[in-house]
């Protein structure tokens, strides 16, 4: 277990590249919650370099990592496009390791990523998707003041099973 006065919440570097695919690769057999599985995440390290660079150069994008040393605790983003019509809106993605929930590190890089959002003088709007049976998630959230929006019907097909997504957003 990590003390959480030792994380240290910062934005990768590209040679933070090959630990973040690590990581994705790892959480995603945690859980179910992710929209990938263990081994399945998108990128390799070549792409998680370009993804951080590309990230970081975005006055509205930001990925920001929970870190104990040089281990990953967590990991949280917040995507916005570069289309003007669309620009004002980011998606948030967020996992914690598992041995690491539950002690406060989602709650703290949400609350970061919102302050980033706020002052950034570009996002308005933050949206994310999550399971509509992950009611912890959800909870954490409505929290932070995300609210339902609309239910996505059948969007994860889990070992013969289907779950419906809820949209949530937050105006700022």
């Amino acid at each position: 277990m990590s003390n959480t006065k030792d994380i240290i919440y910062r934005e990768p570097v590209p040679e933070d590249a090959e630990k973040i695919v690590d990581f994705y690769n790892y959480v995603g057999g945690e859980t179910t919650y992710l929209s990938f599985e263990k081994d399945e995440y998108p990128m390799d390290a070549a792409g998680q370099r370009e993804d951080i660079l590309s990230t970081n150069a975005h006055p509205a994008s930001i990925m920001l990592l929970a870190m104990d040393g040089d281990e990953i605790l967590g990991i949280g983003t917040i995507h916005s496009s570069n289309k003007i019509k669309a620009r004002h809106q980011g998606e948030l993605g967020i996992v914690v390791a598992k041995k690491y929930q539950a002690q406060g590190i989602g709650s703290e890089i949400i609350r970061r990523l919102i302050d980033f959002c706020k002052n950034n003088g570009i996002t308005t709007r933050i949206q994310l998707d999550t399971r509509c049976d992950n009611e912890v998630a959800v909870k954490l959230y409505e929290r932070f003041g995300f609210e339902i929006e609309g239910r996505l019907k059948n969007t994860t097909l889990l070992n013969g099973v289907y779950y419906d997504l809820y949209v949530m957003g937050l105006m700022l």
